[in-house]
């Protein structure tokens, strides 16, 4: 524990007397805060915020049974994920003391309880508890207002995320490369919520409007600009104005278009249809296309003026199937929001799901992941989703790589499986490392290692 730190206090919920101060008496270097029950171990947790308790599982009304005991474990991490809990026990009572691991308590012990062992255990949680505050906290300073709508442990996607939060606050224009589904938009938004631009977030898709609309819907039109036009109407790049413009699937753009916009961006000025009145606009533009630009310039059909016009930040966004774990993690995040939205709270994936998730190539990246589990959310019976609930075709394995450098090779495997088990436990670090077979103290230090969130 750090030193010279104040450390909050922790709680002992029994139902006994005795034992409560005996359990006092033994963590005498901590300050305790006793509860005799459920109801009031609740209110002076709300209180006082321990950062760790010890708790028997049979609490009044329910001394001889355990739904009480587990009522409460289930709401105080609700309140509070980071509390440690530490569950006591009776010597034959392996059973529940494993269930309540798995329903995320940090650790059990076996009454009669030894002074030794029980102040051990509790300096340990304190260790624990202080080093996941700690993360916690500089996580909040380091991931800024870019990353808030995208769930992610892939390295090359949270380097995506950390090179969005440096260019925000300049007036760089980005272009976002990738396939379908994986996410620029979000990006996009991202981007714009981070800077400190206060107009508003105007998203085009370049490719779902037809071409003789799509310049009056970029650049406006004035009365009687054409059949039909029967007031003014400023465009989507005026509606930026101030903000941020997304031309998404910019590789689709026509070429006349293509000479309009080019000169907008040199000039930041533009021309409603049937205008004759130059009109400045100070906009952010971000450009987003599934297509190889470079390969349309070869073949004439995109500008390489205005490519170097858009491409002063280019951004690469990896396809689903290269996230290592972010699948499941995903999948996971989407089943609880429709869980959630459906009231299936008992909604979750089995073994076999969980291993054709993160085998499947996911052509159609997020997007198709989202409508599988929506999907398989809406029309199971059950609350366990299997593989036929997921509907999806055979999954494929991934191929291995070429590098042969032990230490590569080591470090690579050691990742995947670490963000495969955090992925498959949905976070829970004592399931994560029931999985990988390794303790819990091991396990953090692993993923600090490999610098895993």
């Amino acid at each position: 524990m750090s030193s010279g730190s104040v450390l909050p206090p922790m709680l002992v919920v029994e139902d006994d007397v005795a034992l409560q101060r005996q359990l006092k008496w033994s963590l005498d270097r901590y300050e305790v805060l006793l509860a005799s029950d459920a109801q009031d171990a609740e209110r002076q947790f709300k209180k006082h915020a321990p950062a760790v308790v010890t708790m028997d599982l049979g609490l009044p009304p329910d001394q001889d049974g355990v739904t009480a005991g587990f009522g409460l474990l289930d709401r105080l991490l609700g309140l509070e994920p980071c509390a440690k809990i530490i569950v006591l026990t009776g010597q034959n009572d392996q059973v529940n003391a494993l269930r309540a691991i798995r329903s995320g308590a940090y650790d059990f012990l076996a009454k009669p309880v030894d002074p030794d062992v029980l102040a051990l255990t509790v300096d340990r949680a304190y260790r624990l508890f202080e080093l996941q505050v700690e993360n916690r906290r500089l996580q909040s300073q380091a991931a800024g207002p870019a990353v808030s709508g995208l769930l992610t442990r892939d390295p090359g996607m949270l380097s995506v995320c950390k090179t969005v939060e440096r260019v925000a606050r300049n007036e760089a224009t980005v272009l976002l490369l990738g396939e379908s589904g994986t996410g620029k938009e979000l990006l996009a938004q991202g981007l714009h919520d981070a800077s400190k631009r206060k107009g508003r977030f105007v998203a085009i898709n370049c490719a779902a409007i037809p071409e003789n609309l799509l310049e009056s819907e970029l650049f406006g039109f004035e009365r009687g600009a054409f059949t039909g036009a029967s007031k003014t109407t400023p465009g989507k790049i005026e509606s930026a104005n101030g903000g941020t413009l997304m031309l998404d699937e910019i590789g689709d753009l026509p070429m006349s278009l293509q000479a309009k916009l080019l000169r907008f961006l040199q000039e930041r000025r533009i021309e409603r249809l049937g205008g004759r009145q130059e009109i400045p606009v100070d906009v952010r533009v971000v450009g987003a296309t599934h297509q190889d630009l470079k390969q349309l310039i070869s073949q004439g059909l995109f500008r390489e003026d205005l490519y170097y016009r858009l491409a002063e930040i280019v951004l690469e966004l990896p396809a689903l199937r290269a996230r290592t774990g972010d699948a499941v993690l995903l999948a996971n995040a989407f089943l609880r929001r429709y869980a959630g939205e459906l009231r299936r709270p008992g909604l979750s994936f089995s073994d076999e799901a969980l291993r054709a998730l993160e085998t499947y190539h996911w052509p159609g990246n997020v997007r198709e992941l989202q409508n599988a589990v929506k999907r398989a959310a809406l029309m199971s019976d059950g609350d366990r989703l299997g593989i036929a609930d997921l509907n999806l075709p055979q999954a494929q394995a991934p191929q291995p790589g070429n590098d042969v450098d032990l230490r590569t090779v080591r470090e690579r495997a050691e990742r995947e499986a670490v963000l495969v088990a955090l992925a498959r436990a949905d976070g829970n670090i004592v399931r994560a490392a029931e999985m990988l077979g390794v303790s819990r103290p091991t396990l953090y230090d692993l993923m600090a290692r490999l610098q895993i969130k």
